[in-house]
């Protein structure tokens, strides 16, 4: 709504209580489980008796806090593994292809690039599927050919990996060759008349440039990796990371602790993104 033009009161009104209830949709779920990862009950639900801090720190059961929950740290740990190698394939990777897409002409360069945005537009439980069985299929016939077992093409923490990193790294592509395509590239040319290389000129003007986009797209492969859930259940193995491990424990029934991990991961999500804005605006400056 435009506010230099007359508006209608009623209609005003509609459109701020839609906007409203819009963000209650929204936030409401996420308030409900913070609250409960306080709720002194050994169940996530009503009535309310009183705070505790026993499902984050209560070292015994039946109220075993999440910091004493070594399944779940395990499973936290994992994920941050993964994450971690997934955000760096897919950074390097995506920084890259947004060079070669947004610098380079090549033969069936449009037909490259919609390859590349095929994983987007596929189930995760799809490509999950897709990649177990190719994977499956190549380390069967090695291993009939050979003897040996590629370990690496079982169901485990490299395969999840790889996993997202197949569509995780298109992300990051969209993300950096969207600041790419802004960049002057007249300073680049500049550099080389000046005597810099092209590694040289690219590394010290054009690098930091996408810095903030770099960072941007390193924290959404993070949190997806993170989060990711159909792909991961595919493909993981006896490793679990912490979607499985939470899935898993779902099938028994939800518990506060459940509600402490969401809980934090809330905090740490909000927290990588004010990062994010934060490095944005700096740049900008």
């Amino acid at each position: 709504m435009i506010p230099s033009i007359h508006q209608n009161p009623l209609l005003r009104g509609i459109y701020i209580a839609y906007v409203a209830l819009f963000f209650i949709y929204l936030a409401a779920p996420l308030l409900v489980v913070a609250a409960f990862a306080f709720n002194d009950s050994l169940f996530p639900s009503l009535p309310w008796n009183g705070f505790t801090l026993d499902w984050f720190f209560n070292p015994t059961e039946p109220r075993l806090g999440l910091f004493h929950e070594t399944p779940i740290l395990k499973s936290i740990g994992i994920s941050l593994l993964v994450a971690f190698w997934v955000t760096v394939l897919a950074v390097t990777v995506g920084t890259s292809s947004a060079f070669l897409f947004e610098r380079e002409d090549f033969p069936f360069k449009n037909v490259l690039y919609l390859l590349m945005l095929m994983p987007l537009v596929v189930p995760g439980i799809i490509l999950g599927i897709s990649i177990l069985v190719l994977s499956s299929n190549v380390a069967n016939f090695v291993e009939e050919l050979t003897g040996y077992d590629i370990e690496p093409l079982r169901p485990g923490l490299t395969l999840v990996i790889l996993g997202q990193f197949s569509f995780i790294a298109t992300i990051s592509t969209l993300v950096i060759s969207a600041r790419l395509k802004k960049f002057d590239i007249t300073l680049e040319e500049a550099a080389l008349n000046l005597g810099a290389t092209r590694w040289s000129a690219v590394w010290t003007i054009t690098i930091p440039y996408l810095a903030p986009a770099m960072v941007g797209a390193g924290i959404v492969a993070f949190l997806m990796s993170f989060e990711n859930f159909n792909t991961t259940l595919m493909l993981s193995g006896s490793d679990a990371p912490l979607t499985i491990t939470m899935f898993d424990r779902l099938k028994e029934g939800s518990t506060p602790v459940l509600n402490a991990v969401s809980l934090l991961l809330m905090l740490a999500s909000s927290v990588l993104a004010l990062i994010s804005i934060m490095m944005q605006r700096e740049r900008k400056e």
